[in-house]
């Protein structure tokens, strides 16, 4: 480890907090500068002491112009000493399961572990157009896809495929040394338990509020236990949207301000079949965001973020910290949240410190760790 970097340290029972980047095109920004600004970010969240950084990955759209997010990912690991990175999540649907997995475990080898893999089905999109994978990969195709993964990741010598993937065994080059966890981003109850089947650990998104994750998360408990695996030692991730500033108020304007730019990005995607889809209406969810997440004041942030630690079996906390559509504001929330949030110490003892939930939740935060 570097000596300038903070140690990680752990108290008891503890979640990691994570920066959740979507590499993002404000209005007025440019794709380049998008990607700079998220680089940026990811570089001042190691030297500020969080866990890691989780990428998202885009096609086609400005919400997020980052179209690999292993690519980017094995950038952001040559350029970090300590840090996981991982994908939060690439979009299985436009990828041969074998490819990416291959991607994964060099990843995973090269970087000494600090790889991280989440993927997700992504959305009837022109992507499966543009990739050839077709409808039917999304629509279908997502457990199969899944299977070939899992078992690619599982530190099989070998692997052979299955009905949507036929093909020969074929020798694992180069092969996991360890089992590599599969992240899966889940908002439906079948994604859940498809997740729940295999034992991988869930990516639950931005948009679904504590008691809606509450039963997501129930409900994979009592899947993954009915097919032999122990749901409490799977490590799910959550992602949240954050924001510090003085006051709330003051906290709440700038993402009013610079939120709604950024998720009117998302309506950019085209769907293959050539209808529309109902969309979210950007100023109503950011205030849907605003008053579930960790958007305000350092106490009600830390409020909010040990309501969300106490999620059942969530031991990895991804913060979305890009809606103030400025770098320099986006920086000081990255510092001040884990100075004043998380309480990383940053100094040159190389401390860090956890923050306590109360005792009826169980967890406790930390801005560092890797354990998963």
């Amino acid at each position: 480890m570097t000596a300038d970097l903070p140690a990680p340290r752990r108290a008891g029972r503890g979640v990691d907090a994570h920066l959740f980047l979507l590499a993002g095109q404000h209005p007025g920004a440019s794709h380049s500068e998008a990607l700079a600004d998220a680089h940026a970010y990811a570089l001042a969240a190691e030297a500020a002491g969080w866990a890691g950084v989780w990428l998202a990955e885009h096609h086609f759209v400005s919400y997020g112009v980052c179209p690999s997010a292993t690519a980017f990912a094995g950038y952001l690991l040559g350029a970090t000493a300590r840090i996981t990175v991982g994908t939060a999540a690439c979009v299985l649907s436009d990828r041969h399961p074998v490819a990416l997995a291959e991607e994964a475990v060099l990843l995973d080898t090269l970087s000494g572990g600090r790889f991280r893999l989440g993927v997700g089905r992504g959305g009837p999109w022109v992507d499966l157009e543009v990739f050839g994978t077709g409808l039917g990969r999304y629509t279908d195709g997502f457990a199969d896809a899944l299977d070939v993964l899992g078992r690619w990741t599982s530190g099989a010598a070998t692997v052979s495929g299955n009905s949507r993937f036929p093909f020969r065994p074929v020798p694992v080059v180069p092969r996991p040394t360890r089992a590599l966890p599969v992240w899966v981003a889940a908002t439906s109850p079948p994604t859940v338990e498809l997740a729940a089947r295999h034992g991988f650990p869930l990516l639950l998104g931005m948009h679904a509020d504590l008691p809606e994750k509450a039963a997501m998360l129930e409900r994979y408990a009592r899947v993954a236990a009915r097919h032999g695996h122990d749901p409490g030692r799977v490590p799910h991730a959550s992602a949240h949207l954050a924001y510090l500033a003085d006051s709330d108020e003051q906290a709440a304007r700038a993402v009013r301000a610079g939120l709604p730019g950024l998720l009117a990005g998302a309506a950019e995607h085209q769907r293959i079949d050539g209808s529309s889809g109902p969309g979210r209406d950007p100023l109503r969810y950011t205030e849907h965001l605003i008053d579930i997440h960790p958007v305000g004041a350092p106490v009600r942030c830390r409020a909010a973020v040990a309501r969300a630690a106490a999620l059942p079996g969530v031991r990895h906390l991804l913060f979305m910290v890009e809606a103030a559509a400025d770098r320099g504001r986006t920086l000081r929330t990255i510092d001040r949240f884990a100075a004043e949030v998380l309480q990383a110490g940053t100094g040159a003892t190389g401390s860090s410190a956890a923050i306590p939930t109360n005792d009826t939740m169980g967890a406790s935060v930390t801005p560092a760790g890797t354990a998963d």
